[in-house]
């Protein structure tokens, strides 16, 4: 078994869930700010505003799962760990960083697009939905996007 191959794999698991996590908390953070003001003064907006504050997680939990698959495909919760040489380990690795990559950005995006979508919804409730959640969601599509890519090349572009 090739020990740099498989760092690799578990590299590539780490930075799929850091830089995704990294993306979600930075979102979250943003989002938060936004709607801890609005609160304030608008307690009954509540539910609304966690919807909004919370969109941004996602990511993280996408770069979690990619992470899960990789566990899996390298036999990690099983008996004796898959043989990944170098190149299989760069492959895991590259596969990793589409989800991490676009989980990171998309995550701070969301969070941004989040904190707009609660200023209007303080101002027009009616909106909040409306425009706040579909344009959060608009984001949101890039990730889902990472995510599939990394699903695809970690299940059919890589064999262990």
């Amino acid at each position: 078994m090739d020990q740099y191959g498989l760092a690799l794999a578990f590299a590539g698991a780490a930075a799929a869930t850091f830089l995704s996590g990294i993306g979600s908390s930075i979102g979250l953070g943003i989002g938060g700010r936004s709607a801890t003001g609005i609160l304030s003064e608008k307690p009954e907006q509540y539910g609304l505003m966690t919807l909004l504050v919370v969109l941004p997680s996602t990511q993280g939990i996408y770069g979690l799962v990619i992470s899960l698959f990789v566990m899996i495909k390298i036999n990690l919760f099983g008996g004796e760990l898959a043989a990944v040489d170098m190149n299989q380990g760069l492959m895991i690795f590259g596969a990793c960083l589409a989800v991490g990559v676009a989980g990171l950005f998309s995550g701070i995006h969301q969070g941004k697009t989040c904190a707009g979508g609660i200023q209007m919804a303080a101002k027009r409730p009616e909106m909040g939905v409306k425009a706040g959640v579909v344009y959060a969601a608009l984001v949101e599509f890039y990730a889902i996007l990472g995510f599939l890519v990394s699903f695809l090349l970690i299940f059919i572009g890589v064999n262990v």
